[in-house]
C-alpha cells in the first residue's frame, strides 16, 4: 500500500497542462528561458506512466541538453529516478527543478516521496505546503498522518486522518496508524471499529484480531473482547501476552478463576518478565488473597532479584497483612533500587553518568555549581549520585548531599524529584518527621507521586497514633490503585502488535 501511495503521489505532480508551451507544440521561452516542446514532456509523461523508466530517463537527459533550465524536465527526471530506485539522483534532480522553479509541484512532491520513504521529518512542511494549495489532496493527507504517527506525533496525525475524505478501510497501515494512535490519545472507543476494519481485511492474520481485543478491554468491552480471544487462545494457547490480555478481560467479567488461571500459565512460559508477577498481585490485592500473592512475587524474584515493582507489590502485600516490618524492608528496598538509577532521564548531556564514573562526575558537577550556584538540577544532579554512590561513611560529603539537596527545593519549590530524594535519605537516618514533611509537600506539587506515598507510609508506620495507622492504611490503597493504572498503561503500550515496513534508509540531499 505505501509503495502505491508513493507512486500515486509522483504520478500525481506530473504536470498535464504543459503551462507556457505554445499551442502548436513548438519550444517557446519561459522567463526569456528556452524549454522543451510539449511533444517531448508528454513523450516522457507517457513513458513513466508506462513504467517505462529509462526510456524516460534517456529522452530527460537529451532534452535537458537542449534546455538545462527547464525545471519540468529535471523534475520528471526526478520521477523516473525514484521510481527507478534511485533515491540520490531522484533528490538531485527534483533539487534542480525546485532550483529553478521553487514552487514546482512535481518536484515538491518527488521530495516529500523521498522524505516520507524513509520516514524523515522534512518531508512535514512539504506536505503541509502541498495541503494549503489543495486541502482535498488525500493522498498528501493521508501521507501526513502516517508519517505524523510513525514520529511520535499522535494527537497531529488523528487530527490528518479524521480530515481525510476518503475512506482508509483498504489501507492496512494506515488503519493500524490511526488506531494505535487514537489509543495513545485516550480514545480507545473510537479505535475499536478501525482494529474490527483491519481484522476483515486481514482475515488469516492474528495480529489485527489481537489488537482489536486490545482495544476492547481499553474500552471495558471485555466480553466482546473474550469473543475474539477465545478462539485465538484455541489456535495457540502459548502466547504470554495473549494470555494476559484474556485474563485481564475475564477478570473485568468476574470471572477471577479463569483469570488467575491464563495469568499462572502466562506466568510459566514467560518467567521472565515482571509485569506478569505483578499483575498477579494486583489480583490478590483486589481479592484479598494476600498470602498467595507474596509467594508469587517471592518466587518472581528469585528470577528477577533487583527488579523496584517486585518489592513494592511485596510491601503492598505484607501491608495488607499489617507485617509492617516485611512492608518496610520491602519499601526500602524498592526506594534502594531506584535511587541508583541513572539520572539521564533528565535531558542532561552528562554522559559520564550513565558509564557510571561517579568519582568524576561528582567533581565536574561541584564545578559546574560554582558557575552556577543557584542551580536547582545541578543541587539535586549531586546529591542524587552521592546517594547513588552509597557514600553514607563519608559523613562530610553526605551532609553535602544533604544541603545540596535542600537547597534544590528551595530555590525550586516544586521540584518533587528533589523532595523524594530528602525523603530517603531522611529516612535511611530513620528521621521519620522530616521525611514525612518533605513527602507530603511533594504530593502537594504531585498528588500521584508513588515514591513519595510509599516513604510517608513508612514514616506512619513508625508513629504510634491511631490516625496516623489510619492515614497508612489509605494510602496503602491509594499506591496500590496507582500501581494498577501504571501497570495496565504500561501493558498497553507494550501489547499493540502492529506491523509495518522497516524503514528505507533516510536519503540525503547533495
Amino acid at each position: 500500500m505505501r509503495q502505491n501511495m508513493w507512486r500515486a503521489l509522483l504520478i500525481s505532480g506530473i504536470c498535464i497542462g504543459h503551462c507556457a508551451l505554445g499551442m502548436n507544440g513548438q519550444q517557446v521561452t519561459m522567463r526569456n528561458r528556452p524549454v522543451a516542446s510539449s511533444e517531448k514532456i508528454q513523450a516522457i509523461e507517457s513513458a513513466i506512466r508506462d513504467r517505462q523508466y529509462d526510456d524516460a530517463l534517456g529522452m530527460a537527459s537529451a532534452a535537458l541538453r537542449l534546455t538545462p533550465n527547464d525545471a519540468r524536465l529535471w523534475a520528471l527526471e526526478g520521477i523516473a529516478y525514484s521510481l527507478r530506485g534511485k533515491d540520490q539522483d531522484a533528490l538531485a534532480a527534483f533539487g534542480k527543478a525546485l532550483k529553478i522553479s521553487p514552487a514546482n509541484a512535481a518536484a515538491l512532491r518527488g521530495e516529500v516521496q523521498l522524505y516520507s520513504k524513509s520516514r524523515d521529518k522534512r518531508a512535514i512542511p512539504l506536505l503541509e505546503e502541498i495541503l494549503k494549495t489543495n486541502p482535498k489532496d488525500d493522498t498528501a493527507r493521508e501521507m501526513l498522518a502516517l508519517l505524523e504517527a510513525s514520529t511520535g506525533g499522535c494527537e497531529a496525525a488523528d487530527r490528518q486522518f479524521s480530515l481525510m475524505d476518503a475512506p482508509i478501510s483498504t489501507h492496512p497501515e494506515s488503519l493500524e496508524a490511526y488506531g494505535n494512535c487514537l489509543v495513545q490519545t485516550g480514545q480507545a472507543e473510537k479505535a475499536v471499529p478501525l482494529f474490527q476494519q483491519l481484522a476483515d481485511l486481514l482475515p488469516t492474520a492474528v495480529y489485527p484480531r489481537y489488537d482489536l481485543a486490545v482495544v476492547l478491554v481499553e474500552s471495558r468491552q471485555s466480553e466482546a473482547a473474550i469473543k475474539v480471544l477465545d478462539p485465538l487462545l484455541v489456535a495457540d494457547p502459548s502466547d504470554p501476552d495473549m494470555l494476559s490480555l484474556a485474563s485481564d478481560a475475564y477478570e473485568a467479567v468476574g470471572n477471577t478463576p479463569k483469570a488467575v488461571a491464563l495469568l499462572r500459565q502466562a506466568i510459566i512460559l514467560s518467567p521472565m518478565d515482571t509485569g506478569y508477577y505483578t499483575s498477579f498481585a494486583a489480583l490478590c490485592l483486589d481479592h484479598e488473597s494476600y498470602q498467595v500473592g507474596i509467594d508469587m512475587i517471592h518466587a518472581g524474584l528469585q528470577r528477577i532479584p533487583n527488579d523496584p515493582s517486585l518489592y513494592l507489590s511485596l510491601g503492598l502485600l505484607y501491608a495488607q497483612l499489617a507485617k509492617y516490618d516485611e512492608a518496610e524492608a520491602a519499601f526500602k528496598t524498592a526506594g534502594q533500587i531506584d535511587s541508583r538509577q541513572s539520572v539521564s532521564s533528565y535531558a542532561l548531556d552528562l554522559t559520564e553518568i550513565q558509564k557510571n564514573h561517579s568519582e568524576e562526575t561528582i567533581a565536574n558537577i561541584r564545578e559546574q555549581l560554582k558557575a552556577h550556584p543557584n542551580s536547582a538540577l545541578l543541587h539535586y544532579l549531586f546529591a542524587k549520585l552521592v546517594v547513588g554512590q552509597g557514600t553514607d561513611s563519608d559523613s562530610k560529603l553526605s551532609g553535602e548531599a544533604l544541603q545540596s539537596a535542600l537547597l534544590a527545593v528551595k530555590i525550586k519549590p516544586d521540584m518533587t524529584e528533589a523532595r523524594d530524594l530528602l525523603a530517603i535519605m531522611y529516612t535511611d537516618k530513620n528521621q521519620f518527621g522530616p521525611a514525612m514533611e518533605q513527602c507530603r509537600l511533594a504530593l502537594k506539587s504531585n498528588p500521584d507521586d508513588q515514591t513519595a506515598i510509599y516513604h510517608l507510609i513508612l514514616g506512619l508506620r513508625h508513629s504510634q497514633k491511631p490516625q496516623d495507622r489510619a492515614e497508612a492504611a489509605k494510602l496503602v490503597q491509594r499506591l496500590s490503585e496507582l500501581q494498577k493504572v501504571g501497570r495496565q498503561k504500561e501493558t498497553n503500550r507494550k501489547r499493540f502488535k502492529l506491523v509495518e515496513e522497516e524503514p528505507a534508509p533516510t536519503a540525503k540531499s547533495n
